[in-house]
This record gives C-alpha cells, sequence and structure tokens, in this order.
C-alpha cells in the first residue's frame, strides 16, 4: 500500500491520495499556522479505525440479511504524552456503534466482536499501544 501527499500552500495544507484516488485534506491547527482546511492527523487516525471496522460490521450483517436504516459510529481517543518527546499518542480508544433498524441485537454484537478481533487491521495496528473498548446502541 502506498500513499502519497503533495503540498497545497506555504504552510500545512496537504492533499494525499491512496489507490482509489480520492482525495483527503489534511492540516494542522491555527494555533502552530494551519489553516484548518483539512482533517489533523490524529483525527484521520480515528477515522481509519472507525471506517475500517464499519465496513466489516456492514459487511457481517448484511451476509446476516439485517436490515440497517442508519449507522453511525464515533471514536473517542485518549492521548498521552510521551515523556521526554512531544509525542501523544493514543492509549484509550472508545467506538461507540449507533444502529437504527430492525436488527438482531446477537447478531449485531457478533458482527462487531469478529470486527473487533478478526477482521479490523486498523484495530490490529491500534492495540499494542491502545486499549480498545467498544459500546452498541441499537434503536428500532
Amino acid at each position: 500500500m502506498k500513499v502519497e501527499l503533495v503540498r497545497v500552500d506555504d504552510g500545512f495544507h496537504f492533499e494525499a491520495r491512496g489507490s482509489s484516488e480520492a482525495i483527503v485534506h489534511t492540516d494542522a491547527s491555527p494555533n502552530i499556522g494551519g489553516q484548518n482546511a483539512g482533517v489533523r492527523p490524529m483525527e484521520l487516525l480515528l477515522m481509519g479505525l472507525g471506517s475500517c471496522s464499519a465496513i466489516d460490521v456492514v459487511l457481517v450483517l448484511k451476509k446476516q440479511r439485517q436490515e440497517i436504516l442508519d449507522f453511525r459510529i464515533s471514536v473517542e481517543g485518549e492521548r498521552v504524552k510521551e515523556e521526554d518527546t512531544e509525542r501523544s499518542p493514543f492509549r484509550n480508544v472508545k467506538i461507540h456503534y449507533f444502529f437504527k433498524g430492525n436488527l438482531d441485537p446477537a447478531k449485531v454484537e457478533r458482527a462487531v466482536k469478529l470486527s473487533m478481533e478478526k477482521y479490523c487491521s486498523a484495530t490490529a495496528q491500534f492495540e499494542p499501544l491502545a486499549q480498545i473498548t467498544h459500546e452498541i446502541t441499537i434503536e428500532a
């Protein structure tokens, strides 16, 4: 896998592109000179984790013939500053899955568990450094 970033301005705004050719804009916060023209890199990591799991969950629920009327995910990461560095990696990540539809709660739980433990490569990437927990809410 390969991605390419191209600087857009004289600040921190970049266009990133991977094999899909879709463009993702990244930028830094205004307090260091960014213009809010894109997502922050650490936000992008959480978006990637949520997206990876979302795809898995939808695939599993479709195979189980579950009707998803609405689905969203909230991913919240807690960062902890590493001593003697400027780095602040995620140490705790909570994923909250929100569903609407006529869904079997056991099938939803199984789909999420499969994503977390078997399918999601982003989860595997995070696990050595961060504790990942999840919660599920289903509305009819």
